[in-house]
């Protein structure tokens, strides 16, 4: 398997193995944990849509989280307007304490990435990422 594929999939599975615990604290699913993140991070996005297209997740499975998180209190649709088909989804106020834990988790993932890493070590990480995305958003241009 190729090295970068290697990483990608560690990766994700370490940062899985993380949450798997703060998940159980909260008596919430992994799924409706990773949605309430993603829609806190990516302002940008707000659609169920949204969710299952840029998070590859099936759209039952992102439904019944989003009903769930909508009738817990922690997400709120709201309709868009000029479009009655399309409903936004919106973090409340209750999700803001779950939310904050996510983001230090998170953050506390990503320093425990670079421990035993300097500076110069993380800044030529971040360049060639960036240089990656670039190339990764031409591919998926040349995909459409």
């Amino acid at each position: 398997m190729n090295v970068c594929m290697e990483f990608a999939i560690k990766m994700s599975a370490a940062y899985t193995m993380r949450c798997k615990s703060l998940c159980r604290e909260l008596k919430m699913p992994q799924t409706a944990f990773d949605i309430l993140m993603f829609l806190a991070n990516n302002p940008n996005y707000s659609t169920a849509r949204d969710i299952v297209e840029i998070r590859k997740l099936k759209a039952n499975l992102v439904s019944v989280n989003v009903n769930r998180l909508v009738e817990e209190g922690y997400l709120r649709r709201e309709t868009v307007d000029g479009d009655r088909r399309k409903t936004k989804l919106l973090c409340t106020q209750k999700a803001e304490p779950i939310i904050e834990r996510g983001r230090s988790l998170q953050t506390e993932f990503f320093e425990s990435l670079f421990a035993n890493t300097d500076e110069q070590a993380k800044r030529g990480f971040f360049d060639t990422m960036d240089v990656m995305s670039v190339n990764l958003n031409k591919i998926l241009e040349g995909d459409r």
